[in-house]
């Protein structure tokens, strides 16, 4: 029996299965010479496909010379545009005619192919790739406590162990792999990407490959992109929902019902992801439409809310497709570049919830991104609400709002301006003013020591309306309205008075709103801020570098930083020590600080 195979059936490796198993009678095997030509193609951009069809080549010339069959390439070679538009079916047409005029049968894994030879009185028969659930090479080299793993050709597979915000980089195996063995695992990767529901290729360049498969994110970069084969496999360890983070409850009704512009922010590492999937699920259960815009589609989130992979389609159509089903909350996973912010803007300009994820070593450094590429009035209108992941929790919320006023620090009434303000959400404390100062965008931090007059003199009067329940009452004015009242312990009831009489009829008298603690809950927050440096000693072997701290810093986290830059937390163990793994990128940059003397330690 005459066969001729057309380029989807070569790549998913099955042909040659097929007629070694006897599965499949042949006798003469014929291949055009487009599909030859399509396969170096994809080769020559570095493509796994183009790899694996010409590996399944090699092996079906190898089964010929056995006496399986004869191998034919037949028919002219295609022009480089045929090839070019591949996709739009041109070299599948040479495949049906080669078919048709050697009275053949086509074997295809394309349903569209086959569908088309049938039509054409061709005979077909389709290949239907089974989902074949196997294990992968690269998960031996998982456990339940890693993150992720990382391999690259003569090098030791490396790993990272715990949870956000809290891992250890270690070694996992002895043994280098070697480049065969890299080029082995990726192929396997991308032929099981190809054949499992759950799995697909994101993004294929000429020196990078992105694939989800199954819970498994991987990246495999190559040559002349690397400089030696890369493979990054990352997984989810922990799902959290939103009962299981500390959130107040003033947070959890802005979440519910008021904030409709949120960026998730924080550094690479430190949980984004978890606390993303665990919002979504939070409005899922609230019975809202939800939508995410992911690259790659690696959130794991229930069936029914639809993932959209921004990779696969143009901005425009992501727009449009957002804007005709209407969701109530649409989460856009790692915006990056320019046109992700506009496509963000202009989706919540157009009414649409949206939750932002950003790469962010600080909050206000998530608002910094979007100026330049919005107008910065329109800023407050496209967020709303910033919240600062670290370790795995919530850090830092900021609240954003637009004023005109004058900015803090000036006092001439004509300097007033348009100021995007963003306050500490929980306190309502002013953080940072951004606003426009001849040509330039300034971001610029409100020191709250900065006193006039007026304000004093404020602080005065209304501190003598407390002074008849609390001789000690002290006064923190958070602004033109707002007012924080510290007493004692076990005055706060009575300034408060029977559902909350008393109080209403002082801020009524006054016209403030008036925000009463206690002077206990004050010392705890202070307490909680406060960082302190640590004296430490160091030793360095082949390995680690070892700081050893004084005793009471035990099972205490201890932030460190070179030349004031914050670089990572690390929880000291029970004797007080901290160890860095060399093999590990930021001990490159603790070496460089110790040799300066510029290394520090806080908790």
């Amino acid at each position: 029996m005459k066969i001729v195979p057309d380029t989807s059936v070569i790549i998913e490796g099955v042909l040659s299965k097929r007629i070694e198993h006897k599965e499949l009678k042949c006798t003469e095997l014929l291949i055009h010479e487009a599909v030859l030509a399509e396969l170096e193609h994809q080769a020559n951009k570095n493509r796994e496909t183009g790899f694996l069809g010409l590996d399944e080549i090699k092996k079906l010339r190898e089964l010929s010379e056995k006496g399986k069959f004869t191998l034919t390439f037949v028919g002219n070679l295609p022009s480089s545009e045929a090839i070019a538009n591949a996709k739009r079916g041109n070299i599948d047409a040479l495949i049906r005619n080669l078919a048709f005029e050697q009275k053949a049968m086509l074997v295809t894994a394309d349903k569209v192919q086959a569908l088309v030879a049938e039509s054409k009185a061709i005979t077909v028969l389709l290949i239907e790739i089974e989902s074949v659930e196997k294990a992968l090479q690269i998960e031996k080299y998982f456990d339940l406590q890693t993150m992720s793993i990382h391999l690259k050709e003569n090098c030791t597979p490396k790993a990272k162990k715990g949870k956000p915000g809290d891992w250890e980089f270690v070694e996992v195996f002895p043994d280098a792999i070697d480049r065969e063995t890299m080029k082995a695992m990726a192929k396997e990767i991308v032929e099981t990407a190809n054949m499992r529901k759950d799995g697909f290729v994101e993004m294929e360049r000429k020196g990078s490959t992105i694939v989800q498969l199954g819970n498994f994110r991987i990246v495999i970069t190559k040559p002349p992109l690397a400089d030696g084969y890369e493979i990054t496999a990352v997984r989810p360890v922990k799902k959290l929902s939103m009962e299981e983070y500390e959130i107040s409850e003033k947070l959890k009704t802005r979440i519910a019902k008021q904030a409709e512009g949120v960026l998730i922010s924080g550094a690479p590492g430190m949980g984004k992801s978890t606390f993303v999937q665990a919002l979504a699920e939070f409005y899922y259960e609230q019975n809202k439409i939800i939508k995410t815009i992911e690259a790659p589609r690696d959130l794991v989130l229930p069936e029914e809310i639809t993932q959209y992979a921004i990779s696969h389609g143009s901005n425009e159509e992501i727009h449009d497709i957002l804007l005709l089903s209407r969701p109530d909350y649409t989460l856009f996973d790692e915006m990056r570049n320019t046109s992700d912010f506009k496509l963000f803007s202009d989706l919540r300009l157009s009414g649409v919830g949206m939750v932002g994820v950003v790469h962010a070593t600080n909050p206000i450094d998530a608002i910094q991104r979007f100026i330049g590429r919005i107008e910065l009035g329109v800023i407050p209108h496209v967020i709303d609400t910033v919240i600062f992941i670290k370790n795995g929790a919530i850090n830092r919320v900021f609240s954003v709002d637009l004023k005109v006023k004058v900015p803090a620090g000036m006092t001439e009434a004509d300097l007033a301006r348009p100021v995007v303000t963003v306050n500490d959400f929980e306190t309502g404390k002013l953080e940072f003013e951004i606003y426009s100062y001849g040509e330039e965008t300034v971001v610029v931090p409100v020191k709250q020591e900065f006193q006039n007059p007026l304000k004093n003199l404020a602080e005065q009067q209304i501190k003598r309306e407390f002074t008849y329940f609390d001789s000690h009452a002290e006064v923190e004015m958070q602004g033109d309205q707002k007012v924080i009242v510290y007493v004692s312990d076990d005055k706060k009831a009575r300034v408060i008075g029977r559902d909350g009489e008393t109080i209403k009829a002082i801020e009524k008298k006054l016209g403030l709103n008036i925000d009463v603690r206690t002077r206990g809950e004050r010392n705890k927050a202070e307490k909680n801020d406060r960082t302190e440096s640590i004296t430490y000693s160091t030793k360095i072997n082949k390995k680690n570098i070892i700081f050893m701290l004084d005793s009471n810093t035990a099972f205490k986290d201890i932030d460190i930083s070179v030349d004031g830059e914050f670089l990572m937390t690390v929880k000291a163990s029970k004797k007080a020590m901290l160890k860095i793994n060399q093999g590990n990128k930021i001990a490159k940059l603790i070496l460089a600080g110790l040799e300066q003397g510029s290394v520090e330690l806080k908790y």
